[in-house]
C-alpha cells in the first residue's frame, strides 16, 4: 500500500491558515510554540513538560478504571513518559473516517517517539462534554453500489429541549438493523455489523459505545481513551479550572488581542470571541449551560470548579494540564482553534505541545481507480459537482479527430480575427471595437458547440454517465471530501478488519500532504 500524495492546497475547502501551517509555517509561527516539521520540536516540547508525579499517579488510576490494565498504562505510570493526544466528538458509529485517521496518526507518532528513546503513549480524548447531539447522532455510509446512505439515532427524552453532554446520553434503538442491511453486500459486512451491535446496545452511553467500537476497530493498538466527564478526571482538573476562572479577565483580553492579530495577518479566528463571550459552561442537573458573568465575577465560582466545563478554546489547555502532552494531533479546524488557544497555554501552563496535522486519506477501491485511469483524471479534478464532473468526462470522450478539428478551428478563427482586427483598427477604431465584441461571441459559440458535442457523446455512453455518478459518490459525496463525510465502517466492511492496521503502516509523518490509497 504505497499512497500517492496531493498537496492540501489542491483540495477544495483548505483554509489559508491550514495551508500556511502545512507548507509555509514561518507565516503562522507566531501563533504556535513549536514548528511541526522541525525534528527538534518534539524534544523541545518534552523538555518543557513539568508534570507532578502526584498528578501522574492520579491520572493513571483514573485511566486504569476507564480502560483496564494495559502495557500503555504501565508505561504512562513511569516518570518521564509523555503523551501523544488526539480527540473527537463521540459520534454515532465513530463518526467520519477522519476520526480513525486521527487515532492512527497518534498511535504512529507515539510509536516513533518511543523507538527514538522518548517513551510515549497514544491517548484519545473522548469529547463527551460536547452538547451538539444533532451532529453526533448522524452516520453517513454507502451501500455495495456506492450510493450514499444516512442513518441517525433519535435524541433520548432526557435531552429534549436541553443542552446535555452527548457522552452521558443512553442509547435507545440505534439503527443497527439498517446498518446491517447497508453493509450486507460487502465481504466483511457481517463482521463489522457485529462489532457495531456489540457496542451500540440499548442502555450503553454514547461514550461507552464509541469507545468500544473504536477499540475493536483498532484492536492491535496501544491507544488509551479518556472520558473527561469521569468525576475522577473532573476532580483532577478542578485546580486548573479554578485558576482559569480567576484569570478570566486576562484570558479574555489575550484572546481578543489574538483575534486582532489573526485578522491583521489575513486569517480569521475559528472561534469568534467578543467582549461578552464566555470560556466556560456549567454542568448542572445533567445539562451543560453556558456561563454568562462579568469577567470579574467568574472567580467567585472557583469552589465549583469541578462542575465547570471548558469551551473549545480552553479545552485543549485543560487536556494538556491533565496529561504530559508532547504532541497534539489535530484536524485543520482544530489547528485554527489552537492558533487562538496558544495565548491561554502561555498564560496558564507556560508551555504548549507540538501541534501536528492528522493523517489525511482518500481511499480508492478498484473501480474508482480504474475510472480515474480511464478518463485520465487526477483526484483534484473529480472534486467538483457531479454536472461539472460529467463535463470533464465528456471532454475526455470526444474522438481525437473531432477534438483536433475544434482546436484547429479555434486557432484559425483567432488568427483570422486578429488579422482583421488590426486592419480595422487602422481603418476605423469603432469598427475594431465592434469586432472585439463579436469576436467574444464567436469564440463562445464555437466552445458551446464543442461542449454540446461532448455532452451528446456522454449521453450515448451510459457507462461514462454511470462512472461520473460513481466517482462523485465515492470521492466527493454531497460536495464533501470523502474522509469528512463517510464513516470508516463501509470501507472496513469491503476491505477487511485489517484495513486500519494497513493504513497505520502506510503513514509517513514527515509528509504533510493528503494521501490517496489504492486498496
Amino acid at each position: 500500500m504505497e499512497p500517492a500524495c496531493i498537496r492540501h492546497t489542491d483540495l477544495p475547502g483548505t483554509s489559508r491558515l491550514f495551508a500556511d501551517f502545512s507548507y509555509h509555517f514561518d507565516r503562522v509561527a507566531s501563533f504556535f510554540r513549536h514548528a511541526p516539521h522541525d525534528p527538534d520540536s518534539l524534544a523541545a516540547a518534552v523538555r518543557e513538560i513539568d508534570y507532578p508525579e502526584a498528578r501522574r499517579a492520579a491520572m493513571v488510576a483514573a485511566l486504569a478504571a476507564q480502560n483496564g490494565p494495559s502495557e500503555s498504562l504501565e508505561r504512562l505510570a513511569k516518570p518521564g513518559t509523555v503523551a501523544v493526544v488526539t480527540g473527537q466528538q463521540v459520534g454515532l458509529f465513530c463518526g467520519p473516517a477522519y476520526t480513525i485517521y486521527k487515532a492512527l496518526t497518534t498511535i504512529r507518532l507515539a510509536r516513533d517517539l518511543s523507538e527514538s528513546g522518548i517513551p510515549a503513549v497514544p491517548i484519545f480524548w473522548l469529547a463527551s462534554e460536547d452538547h451538539d447531539f444533532a451532529e453526533a447522532a448522524v452516520f453517513h455510509g454507502f451501500d455495495a453500489s456506492y450510493k450514499p446512505v444516512r442513518l441517525e439515532i433519535k435524541a433520548p427524552e432526557e435531552a429534549a429541549g436541553r443542552s446535555c453532554p452527548v457522552g452521558n446520553l443512553r442509547i435507545e434503538n440505534a439503527p443497527l438493523r439498517e446498518l446491517r442491511q447497508l453493509l450486507a453486500g460487502f465481504p466483511h459486512g457481517d463482521q463489522v455489523s457485529a462489532l457495531a451491535e456489540a457496542a451500540y446496545s440499548n442502555g450503553a452511553t454514547m461514550t461507552q459505545a464509541f469507545r468500544t467500537l473504536l477499540s475493536k476497530l483498532l484492536a492491535d493498538s496501544s491507544l488509551l481513551t479518556l472520558d473527561p466527564l469521569d468525576p475522577k478526571i473532573r476532580s483532577i482538573a478542578a485546580p486548573f479550572l479554578a485558576d482559569a476562572l480567576l484569570a478570566a479577565p486576562d484570558l479574555k483580553a489575550d484572546l481578543l488581542k489574538r483575534g486582532s492579530e489573526l485578522t491583521a495577518a489575513g486569517y480569521h479566528p475559528q472561534v469568534l470571541v467578543e467582549p461578552k463571550s464566555s470560556l466556560f459552561f456549567l454542568l448542572e442537573d445533567g445539562a451543560r449551560v453556558a456561563l454568562r458573568r462579568k469577567d470579574s465575577e467568574y472567580a467567585a465560582l472557583r469552589d465549583r470548579a469541578a462542575d465547570v466545563s471548558p469551551n473549545a478554546l480552553l479545552r485543549p489547555v485543560m487536556q494538556d494540564y491533565l496529561l504530559p502532552t508532547a504532541a497534539f494531533v489535530a484536524g485543520p479546524g482544530e489547528i485554527a482553534y489552537l492558533a487562538q488557544s496558544q495565548v491561554i497555554y502561555e498564560r496558564l501552563l507556560g508551555r504548549m505541545p507540538v501541534v501536528l496535522a492528522r493523517g489525511s486519506f482518500t481511499l480508492l477501491e478498484s473501480r474508482t481507480a480504474k475510472l480515474l485511469e480511464r478518463y485520465k483524471l487526477s483526484l483534484p479534478e473529480t472534486l467538483v459537482n457531479e454536472e461539472a464532473l460529467k463535463e470533464r468526462l465528456a471532454s475526455s470522450l470526444v474522438p481525437s479527430d473531432i477534438e483536433h478539428s475544434f482546436i484547429d478551428a479555434a486557432g484559425e478563427l483567432d488568427r483570422r480575427l486578429t488579422q482583421l482586427s488590426g486592419e480595422l483598427e487602422r481603418f476605423d477604431h469603432t469598427l475594431a471595437a465592434a469586432l472585439s465584441k463579436s469576436r467574444a461571441k464567436m469564440t463562445y459559440q464555437l466552445e458551446k458547440i464543442r461542449r454540446k458535442t461532448a455532452r451528446e457523446i456522454l449521453r450515448r455512453d451510459v457507462n461514462a454517465s454511470d462512472g461520473a455518478e460513481h466517482l462523485s459518490n465515492v470521492l466527493f459525496p454531497h460536495r464533501h471530501l470523502q474522509e469528512r463525510f463517510y464513516s470508516i465502517l463501509p470501507f472496513v466492511a469491503e476491505h477487511g478488519l485489517d484495513l486500519p492496521g494497513r493504513l497505520l503502516e502506510s503513514l509517513t509523518l514527515a509528509c504533510p500532504d493528503h494521501r490517496v490509497v489504492k486498496l
